[in-house]
């Protein structure tokens, strides 16, 4: 078997990022053999001027449709998310971490209906505080959105490059 083919049909098939240790084991080849089949295939999507990409979100990778191409699947994920829930991850995103109630005050009572749909599709969590929950957003929003970096400050950059667009 190909490692290079087995690390690509891996990763089109994963529904997340998957460690370079996740890989090997499950590909039964050394760490260093999953790096340079990464790397390889990497290389090759670039040179071909491919739509899809091989990204390192933190330490897992992840195949997915470079930025400029993305608008053409929007049609197909838009069904998904409706405008009003697309607000409230957005704001969730954005101030993370943030109390259910908070949100309430701020956007109004749809919280209480986009929250659980969110939470249902992955890309938020919600931890009870009192009589709240405390939302802040998951590896699969990351991965979802194709956000280079889960750091605070880079869902953030995300966010404002969306919305000067």
């Amino acid at each position: 078997m190909n490692s290079k083919g087995a690390v690509e049909a891996a990763l089109f098939s994963a529904s997340k990022g998957l460690k370079v240790s996740e890989l090997a084991e499950m590909i039964n080849v050394s760490e260093d053999r999953i790096r340079t089949s990464l790397e390889v295939l990497a290389m090759e999507y670039e040179r071909r001027n491919s739509a899809i990409k091989i990204s390192a979100v933190g330490n897992e990778y992840v195949m997915r449709l470079r930025d400029e191409y993305a608008p053409f699947s929007e049609t197909l994920t838009s069904a998904e998310l409706t405008k009003g829930m697309m607000k409230t991850l957005v704001t969730i995103a954005y101030n993370q971490p943030v109390l259910q109630s908070e949100l309430n005050r701020n956007i109004g009572a749809r919280v209480y209906d986009d929250v659980p749909a969110l939470i249902e599709k992955g890309l938020i969590s919600g931890k009870k505080v009192g009589q709240t929950l405390e939302l802040t957003t998951t590896r699969r929003f990351i991965e979802y959105f194709g956000i280079e970096g889960s750091s605070k400050a880079a869902i953030r950059q995300w966010i404002d490059e969306m919305n000067s667009n």
